[in-house]
């Protein structure tokens, strides 16, 4: 019961996740960026090393901002580098951003050999260790973007799926992809210091994946979506429990695993409706032989 109690805050955390990654993971699917996540917290790693080389708490509240003033710098890029020349995917900026991240990081670290640990930390993270305070702070953080992404859902959708009826329709897609990288990376800061990239990665990007095996209206993917993520937080909660084992790169596993299984349940539900509708065809065409015949 005790051990049951410790994992709460780390589950309560887990929903959370679940809630806001699961919706912007729609998103980032449907305009083809799935490595921005990756990018932004690469980035925003880079600006908490840069604040830890400045002698500041990496865990504390300038660190933080610095972090995520870095991450907006990256917003702002990727709002900006949206090439119309469709040879230039916009993924390939996103990966030329996380690689110089990453090449920045490491010169940096090499300054800060003497906080590896500290380095660790943040860029792997530890759900294990998130406090009620932090989980509160995170659902009211997370509580408010997700009211902005509401209150203009339908601009931020219909820019995702169909940007060209966006600027038909006069709506400003770069100051918009702008906000919506911009919230994104307020919630990967966020997210990232508390689950590490692989756990934030697959609450993003894993929920919408398994949701589109089963359908495409947007309603049905965030149903599917959240429903997934809850299941798979208590399921992956519950192993590391069973099989001590970390939580972390528990609920990662679990998710593939869970996306396996949907992904056969997909094949065998699309084969059989195959095979229903390929029976409907014979039935048809031997239907119009008899009635030619007669």
């Amino acid at each position: 019961m005790d051990i049951f109690l410790f994992l709460l805050a780390p589950l309560a955390a887990s929903l959370i996740l679940t809630g806001i990654h699961a919706y912007l993971g729609v998103h980032v699917v449907e305009r083809g960026v799935i490595f921005v996540d990756l990018a932004l917290a690469q980035i925003a790693a880079l600006g908490a090393i840069v604040a830890l080389i400045m002698g500041m708490d990496p865990h504390g509240g300038s660190a933080y901002w610095i972090s995520l003033g870095f991450t907006f710098l990256g917003a702002f890029i990727f709002s900006m580098a949206k090439s119309k020349r469709s040879h230039i995917p916009q993924e390939a900026f996103i990966g030329i951003a996380y690689a110089v991240a990453s090449a920045a990081a490491i010169l940096a670290m090499s300054k800060a050999t003497g906080e590896t640990e500290h380095l660790k930390d943040m860029l792997v993270g530890n759900i294990l260790a998130v406090s009620w305070k932090e989980v509160a702070r995170t659902a009211v953080l997370y509580g408010v973007i997700g009211a902005f992404h509401y209150i203009f859902r339908k601009r931020f959708l219909l820019i995702s799926m169909n940007p060209k009826e966006a600027e038909a329709q006069g709506i400003s897609v770069r100051f918009w992809d702008f906000l919506f990288y911009a919230s994104f990376g307020l919630v990967v800061t966020s997210s990232v210091a508390i689950a590490g990239v692989l756990l934030v990665f697959c609450y993003l990007i894993v929920p919408s994946v398994g949701a589109m095996l089963f359908t495409d209206r947007i309603g049905p993917r965030l149903t599917i979506g959240w429903l997934m993520g809850t299941l798979v937080s208590a399921l992956g909660v519950w192993l590391s429990v069973k099989l001590d084992t970390p939580t972390g790169p528990m609920i990662v596993c679990t998710f593939g695993g869970v996306l396996v299984l949907m992904f056969l349940v997909h094949l065998i539900i699309y084969h059989k409706r195959g095979n229903a509708e390929k029976h409907q065809l014979h039935g048809a065409g031997d239907r119009a032989y008899e009635s030619e015949a007669k």
